[in-house]
């Protein structure tokens, strides 16, 4: 118990403890009103608000302590709400797509369940004139602007009546530059349907998805959240994963030790607070460049480092693609530094790098 007042530091911390620590529970601080929806805020960015509210809650009915449940409720209830809003418009989302004979995978979105991410993530094989036409006249959907990196990466947001989340749909390409051709027309063949309520979505497969998300963390934005690592650590310790087609299809598409780096980091964070590692094949372990111990909280993220390690993995990654003959891929790519760039000077000129990033 502690009356000194939590920074940001120490709410990552509390946070992180309520996701993956195994019975620290009666370590926690007695929180103020500030310093708990300064938690809830953060916990929101990280996309873990049901997961550790959940537990939060449980903690505050065991200790009596009334006026936190509440706290907790509400933040629960609110939550709540907004995702069953979002899942609501997600299905019809889907159901448009497939109607018309589009393929439509979430990708990304229901990974955090029972979180939601900030908005609706799907891809798509279909034609872009066909899914904007059919957005545009079928739902009532406006396009939102697009930036340099959204057309890079062929993607479109969507804004519909009535839901606050964009719908980002990936047409035809993955990557950050919309360079994984190959690997973004394989999706739909080896997704797999996931219930939810008395609708089922399509997603992809537990080898797929962990590219998809290290290709998202560790070669676009260069941060992890929380939800990235408990969704991947529940991953690896529910599913089955099939770490040889892994290795080949990331190799393959120049990405392998960016994979095998983030699984790493999953790891190293989670024994941070659990005590025990996941079990991590060999090949990983040793495919990994570096582990937790060099990433580091700043600006409300968990940051990995640019220089020099991101940049081998982009150099790596580049690399590939040129030795696999992919010359249109390799030349997307190497907009990305030229891109990085200008989002770094306009975010330093003008505080954002939209219409960059």
């Amino acid at each position: 118990m502690t009356t000194a007042y939590l920074d940001s530091n120490d709410l990552l911390d509390l946070l992180s403890r309520l996701m993956f620590s195994e019975g620290t529970g009666n370590a926690l601080p007695v929180l103020s009103r500030k310093e708990f929806q300064e938690m809830v805020s953060l916990a929101n960015s990280h996309h873990v608000v049901m997961r550790t509210m959940d537990r939060l809650r449980g903690m505050m009915a065991t200790a009596r302590d009334s006026e936190r449940y509440e706290w907790v409720t509400e933040a629960i209830e609110c939550e709540r709400t907004r995702i069953d809003n979002a899942l609501s418009f997600l299905r019809q989302v889907c159901r448009a797509l497939t109607s018309e004979g589009c393929d439509a995978i979430v990708i990304k979105s229901l990974d955090h369940l029972p979180d939601l991410g900030s908005d609706l993530d799907l891809y798509t094989n279909a034609e872009p004139a066909k899914v904007i036409r059919l957005m545009t006249h079928k739902l009532n959907a406006q396009i939102a602007a697009r930036s340099w990196g959204d057309r890079l990466a062929n993607k479109w947001n969507f804004i519909l009546p009535g839901l606050p989340e964009f719908v980002e749909i990936h047409m035809g390409r993955l990557g950050q530059t919309g360079e994984l051709i190959d690997f973004a027309n394989t999706l739909s063949e080896r997704s797999r349907s996931l219930p939810l309520g008395n609708h089922s979505f399509r997603v992809p497969a537990a080898e797929d998805r962990l590219m998809i998300c290290t290709l998202q963390r560790m070669y676009r934005h260069f941060y992890l959240r929380l939800c990235d690592i408990a969704d991947t650590a529940e991953l690896l310790e529910t599913e089955v994963v099939d770490y040889d087609e892994l290795q080949s299809a990331a190799r393959e598409n120049g990405i392998w030790e960016g994979v095998a780096t983030f699984l790493t980091i999953v790891s190293d964070y989670v024994h941070n607070y659990r005590g025990r590692d996941i079990v991590l094949p060999s090949s990983v372990r040793s495919a990994s460049r570096f582990g937790a111990d060099q990433v580091r909280f700043g600006k409300g993220f968990l940051r990995v480092p640019i220089l020099p390690h991101s940049a081998r993995l982009y150099a790596s990654e580049w690399t590939t693609l040129v030795l696999n003959g992919q010359l249109r891929s390799t030349a997307r790519l190497s907009l990305l530094p030229c891109l990085a760039t200008a989002a770094a000077l306009g975010q330093k000129i003008t505080g954002s790098d939209k219409g960059i990033w």
